[in-house]
């Protein structure tokens, strides 16, 4: 085989002079042809060429490959000395996971530690992570070490290469060797230490500045019930908690306006705010200069923008939602991420007018401005929604505009004012419309008005959100994460015991000043009515004000009384779930409902709800209705627990005292132990 090789090779390397003696051959003819005796010594010397090329570059190019050998193994030397001192940490690993190979770079992070796998030093590896079809992977791992007796952690960007085994397969190779080259599997992993650029990273993001505002609630209703010796005194010693609670964290305080401060802090001391979950709330709670309530704040912070300017507009879009979700809490804007904390105060009722009147003169500009209006609600419309729905449509009108209202289906709970409203002969067939019908005549020329709700997912069409960008929200729930964007004007006012609550004031604002229909302000009573769960939960004087406004324009109580009464078989259900209801820690109270038919299952749930608050030692309630693939959570509570802090675990919301939740793909068993899974957790955390 040897020698095989070698003359192939020498033919090879005598393929040259031999086409260079071809080339003079042919000259020597042509000069021969001219001139015989200058052929024949041309023809002599072409013969002495071929001789010398025959002979002489053999042995020259032996000479020559023999050199150029000495030089590759040299190289290879060479190449072998500088890849084991390489100061970058590098690896072979075999097919099976296990280490073949390290440079001495890798000795180091080894600290004199015997490993068989990367997995033995770095846990968080997988054998899956290396690259098996792809031939380059990634990963990102971290190691503790001890310097100077110190513990340091080092942070490595592992990058790993799959070696193609087949390159190294040639001709020669015999075919056994070929076969076990084929089967073997090698990565090559190069570590990257980024401990310093970590840390440069950690030291750039501690040091961005945090803006932020603080706002005092209820500043107006506090100053009000105290004299005016002690308003100064209460002042002061709001601003001495709020600048202490700032200077202990490095950061400065500006008051801006009587009842507004803007603060700004490094980056560094939010984890140490967060981990005491702002007690600056708690702090100015306890201020007590013989008034009738607590003082509460409301802060909101902006952080990681590009600029100041950024983290200033942030702060303000977290303040906005702050003040709508009622205050006395602290809100954080992370881009797109927001986290709540505190809420552990009711919210308190506003005694002023003043926003209800502008917005009600906006909308009414608004009506004016669009030919159609359609009025659409939650998925499950309940009174509360429907009597909204209803005192718009009769605001629509009054203005001489063509109005809707969306309704896909009419629930038990319902019926009772949607049949009276057919029944009447004031009202178009139309009035009430499906989804379908709506998607049809919804256009930009059309107002849309969404009550009782401001989660885009829980409208009754989602869709109508797209189609229109006059947007009007009227609601009494919480703002969460999911708020509708983008509307036009947004009345939501935690504070309200219902939607009806907030519309009957705003008709009481309208210049024309609408006239309701007996039918009109019995729907609106009945929503208030079953919202407030007969007037006990969140009833303010402003909720008996609209009561009354309901109460002169025609609400006949007595046939309200008959609208919310149930059927025999329903009371059945409920009691069956108050009995079987399961108490964990001896104060949350969960039931479960299967909603398969039941006609307004979400309402008998919310009645349940309200129910086992009854039962002393309850502080607070969970209700789990299962229709369909969904489960509706109804959570309900008395002074003691923010349940709408607990329902926003699961993308839902409301009230401190009121609120609920939808799970999607769950059965109801399940739903069950996630909610008593994170009650669990929470009280652990001392959240409730």
């Amino acid at each position: 085989m040897k020698n095989k090789n070698t003359s192939v090779n020498i033919s090879k390397d005598i393929i040259w002079p031999v086409l260079a003696g071809l080339l003079f051959l042919i000259a020597d003819i042509l000069v021969f042809s001219i001139d015989v005796k200058s052929g024949v010594i041309l023809a002599c010397f072409v013969f002495v060429f071929l001789l010398f090329s025959l002979f002489y570059y053999p042995y020259h190019k032996k000479k020559m490959m023999q050199e150029t050998m000495d030089f590759m193994f040299e190289q290879s030397r060479v190449q072998n000395h500088l890849i084991k001192e390489l100061p970058l940490p590098y690896v072979l690993i075999g097919g099976d996971g296990d280490i073949m190979w390290y440079n001495q770079a890798f000795e180091k992070i080894l600290d004199g530690k015997s490993i068989s796998k990367l997995q033995q030093m770095f846990p968080e590896l997988d054998k899956n992570l290396l690259p098996s079809e792809m031939n380059h992977s990634v990963s990102h791992v971290k190691k503790e070490t001890l310097e100077k007796d110190q513990e340091r952690t080092c942070f490595y960007k592992i990058e790993f290469v799959r070696i193609q085994m087949d390159s190294l397969i040639d001709e020669e190779t015999e075919s056994k060797s070929k076969q076990w080259l084929r089967d073997q599997s090698m990565v090559a992993a190069y570590f990257f230490d980024q401990t310093m650029l970590k840390m440069y990273m950690e030291q750039n993001e501690n040091q961005r500045m945090v803006v932020g505002l603080i706002y005092i609630d209820n500043y107006e209703e506090l100053l009000d019930n105290v004299d005016e010796v002690k308003q100064s005194m209460l002042l002061a010693l709001a601003d001495q908690k709020i600048n202490k609670f700032i200077q202990n964290i490095s950061g400065i305080v500006k008051k801006t306006e009587k009842d507004k401060y803007l603060i700004i802090f490094q980056q560094k001391y939010l984890e140490k705010v967060k981990k005491e979950k702002f007690h600056i709330l708690e702090e100015v709670k306890s201020i007590n200069l013989g008034s009738s309530g607590n003082m509460t704040l409301s802060i909101s912070l902006g952080i990681n923008g590009q600029s100041y300017q950024e983290n200033y507009e942030a702060a303000c879009t977290a303040m906005d939602l702050a003040l709508g979700r009622g205050g006395d809490q602290a809100v954080i804007k992370d881009g797109e991420d927001i986290s709540y904390f505190g809420e552990n105060a009711a919210v308190v009722e506003k005694n002023t007018r003043v926003k209800a009147r502008v917005k009600a003169h906006a909308l009414r500009e608004l009506l004016e401005s669009k030919d159609n209006v359609v009025i659409m609600s939650h998925k499950i419309p309940d009174p509360d929604a429907m009597g909204a729905a209803v005192g718009l449509y009769r605001l629509g009108l009054s203005l001489g505009r063509k109005a809707h209202i969306v309704m896909n289906e009419a629930t038990i709970s319902v019926r009772p004012i949607v049949e009276e409203l057919l029944a009447c002969e004031e009202y178009d067939e139309d009035m009430f419309i499906t989804s379908d019908t709506a998607k049809e005549i919804t256009d930009d020329n059309t107002l849309l008005i969404v009550v009782d709700v401001n989660h885009a997912s829980y409208t009754e069409c989602e869709e109508l959100l797209d189609q229109t960008n006059t947007i009007v929200i009227l609601d009494h729930h919480r703002k969460g994460k999911e708020t509708i964007k983008y509307p036009v004007l947004s009345y939501i006012e935690p504070y309200a015991s219902s939607t009806c609550e907030l519309v009957a004031e705003v008709l009481q604002y309208i210049a024309t000043k609408p006239k309701l229909l007996p039918v009109e302000a019995n729907a609106m009573y009945f929503g208030m009515l079953i919202d407030t769960d007969n007037f006990v939960n969140k009833t303010g004087v402003r909720t008996f004000e609209a009561a009354a406004f309901l109460k002169r324009s025609g609400a006949d109580l007595n046939k309200v009384r008959k609208m919310s009464r149930t059927s025999l078989d329903t009371y059945k259900i409920r009691a069956k779930a108050v009995s079987d209801a399961e108490i964990m820690y001896g104060s949350f109270a969960i039931a479960t409902l299967v909603g398969i038919g039941i006609d307004s299952p979400t309402v008998v749930g919310a009645q349940v709800a309200n129910e086992l608050l009854d039962i002393d030692g309850i502080k607070a309630s969970f209700v789990l209705t299962g229709v369909e693939e969904r489960v509706y959570v109804s959570a309900r509570s008395i002074d003691e627990v923010n349940v709408q802090k607990i329902m926003e675990q699961f993308g839902g919301g409301g009230h401190l005292t009121v609120a609920g939740a939808q799970m999607v793909d769950v059965s109801l068993y399940d739903a069950k132990q996630i909610i008593k899974g994170t009650l669990q957790f929470m009280k652990e955390e001392g959240d409730i």
